[in-house]
C-alpha cells in the first residue's frame, strides 16, 4: 500500500489482478478460493460472462445522463425489484449506507408527518448499517462510534431476536416512528433469529404505526436462499427495505425500496443521488438478477446449504465450544476465542475468508460455488480452526 493512499484498511499483503467464477489470482498468478464475494458483493463470482457482457455493451451506449432526465433502465430495474419483493417503490443510490441514509431521512419525514418533532428510531444491539454519520449511530457496535461522537440523535437501541425487549422500547418511546434491523446480522456474527421473531416485529409496527425497515444489504438478492431474507417468513414484508452489494455483482448501486405507509413520503428535492441508478449501474443490476433466474440460483443456495453445514458440522463435531450457524451462503463459524489470526492462516492457504466480532469465521461465498468447490472451502477452513484450538490453553476454549 503506498502512502499516498489514505490508512483506513488494515489490507492484507497480497493483491489480486484477476478474477473468474469463485477464484481470485494474485499478481504472480496463484489462485485462491474466494469464501467471501468481496464482502458479499461478488454473488455471481468474479467477472460473470453475462454481466460483464452487460457493462462492456452499455459503456459503449451511455454510462450517465443524472436524475434531472428519464432513465429507462431505471425504470425496468426498479419495476423488477417491486415485482421480485413486493414493494412499491424505489430509489437508486451507490451503496448500503446511501440506502440506510435514505430509509432514516425516510422515517423521519413519516415523523413529521405524523407531528412528532424529534422522531425516534429503534435499532439494534449487534447491527452494522454503515460508517456514514447517521449510519455509524445506529450501528450497534461501539467500536465504529468511536472517535466521531457526538453521534446523531434519534437513535434507540435494544437486545437482537428478543421481542419482547422492542415491546417494552415501543411502549417507553412514544417518539418511536420505525424499527430499523437486519433479518440476519452479518458484521454482528451471522445471527440468525427465530424463525418467528420478524413476523413478530412486523405485527407489532403493524400495530404501533411503525415503519419496519429491513437492511438486507448483505443478505439481499439471493444471499440466503430467497430473493430477500424476509420471504422466508410467514408475513414479513416490510415498509422500507435497503439493497447494495450483490445487486451490481461489483458494480456499485444501492437501493431504497418502499411500501404501505412509506410510500409518498418524500417528495421532489427531499433526496437525490447524482450517480444513483444511472444506466451503466442498472444495466449491470438488471443482467444479475437475469442470471439468478435462468440459472435457478436460489435452489442452488438452499441445495448446497445443507451439504455445506452437513459438511462442516461433521468436521468440526468434536471442537469443544464451536456454535455454527448458517442462513443459505451465510455461514458463522463463531469460536470460544477471539480468532481474528485464522484470516491470515486462510490466505496461506490460499483461501479468502472474513472473521467477524472478533471470534466468528464468516464466510459468504459466491452462489455460484460448486459441491467440489465447497468441499474444498469446508476442509480447509476447518482444518485451519481445529489446528488453532489444539494450539490454545485447554482453560481458554473450555
Amino acid at each position: 500500500m503506498t502512502e499516498s493512499v489514505m490508512p483506513t484498511y488494515g489490507r492484507l499483503d497480497v493483491a489480486f489482478t484477476r478474477g473468474e467464477g469463485v477464484w481470485l489470482y494474485d499478481e504472480q498468478g496463484e489462485a485462491y478460493l474466494d469464501a467471501l464475494s468481496g464482502i458479499a458483493v461478488c454473488n455471481l463470482g468474479h467477472c460473470h460472462p453475462a454481466v460483464s457482457r452487460a457493462i462492456a455493451e452499455q459503456a459503449q451506449i451511455l454510462m450517465h445522463t443524472s436524475n434531472v432526465y428519464q432513465v429507462p433502465l431505471q425504470s425496468l430495474l426498479a419495476t423488477k425489484l417491486t415485482e421480485l419483493s413486493g414493494m412499491s417503490q424505489a430509489f437508486f443510490c451507490n451503496s448500503g449506507a446511501e440506502a440506510n441514509e435514505t430509509a432514516i431521512k425516510i422515517a423521519r419525514k413519516y415523523g413529521h408527518s405524523k407531528g412528532i418533532d424529534k422522531p425516534v428510531i429503534i435499532v439494534m444491539d449487534g447491527s452494522f448499517h454503515g460508517r456514514t454519520m447517521a449510519t455509524l449511530t445506529a450501528t450497534g457496535n461501539p467500536k465504529v462510534h468511536a472517535g466521531f461522537e457526538p453521534l446523531v440523535p434519534g437513535f434507540v437501541r435494544v437486545p437482537y431476536n428478543d421481542i419482547d425487549a422492542l415491546r417494552m422500547a415501543v411502549s417507553h418511546w412514544p417518539e418511536a416512528v420505525a424499527v430499523m434491523l437486519e433479518p440476519v446480522q452479518g458484521e454482528g456474527g451471522v445471527k440468525v433469529p427465530a424463525a418467528e421473531y420478524l413476523d413478530e416485529v412486523r405485527t407489532l409496527c403493524t400495530q404501533r404505526k411503525l415503519l419496519m425497515m429491513l437492511d438486507e444489504v448483505q443478505t439481499g438478492i439471493g444471499r440466503t436462499g430467497e430473493w430477500f431474507a424476509f420471504q422466508h417468513a410467514e408475513n414479513s414484508l416490510p415498509d422500507v427495505l435497503m439493497l447494495a452489494k450483490g445487486l451490481g455483482n461489483g458494480m456499485p448501486i444501492g437501493a431504497c425500496l418502499i411500501s404501505g405507509a412509506a410510500v409518498d413520503l418524500l417528495e421532489p428535492g427531499n433526496h437525490g443521488s447524482t450517480f444513483g441508478g444511472n444506466p451503466l449501474a442498472c444495466r449491470a443490476a438488471l443482467a444479475v438478477i437475469n442470471t439468478i433466474e435462468t440459472n435457478s440460483l436460489l435452489a442452488h443456495v438452499t441445495l448446497m446449504n445443507q451439504q455445506i453445514v452437513a459438511a462442516f458440522e461433521h468436521a468440526l463435531s468434536g471442537a469443544e465450544g464451536v456454535q455454527f450457524r448458517s442462513k443459505g451462503f451465510m455461514f458463522g463459524i463463531e469460536l470460544p476465542i477471539a480468532c481474528t489470526e485464522l484470516v491470515k492462516q486462510a490466505l496461506a492457504k490460499k483461501v479468502l475468508i472474513n472473521v467477524t466480532a472478533d471470534k466468528v469465521v464468516r464466510l459468504l461465498p459466491p452462489l455460484i460455488m460448486s459441491a467440489d468447490e465447497a468441499n474444498k472451502m469446508v476442509n480447509i477452513v476447518s482444518e485451519l480452526v481445529l489446528a488453532f484450538l489444539a494450539t490454545q490453553p485447554k482453560a481458554s476454549v473450555a
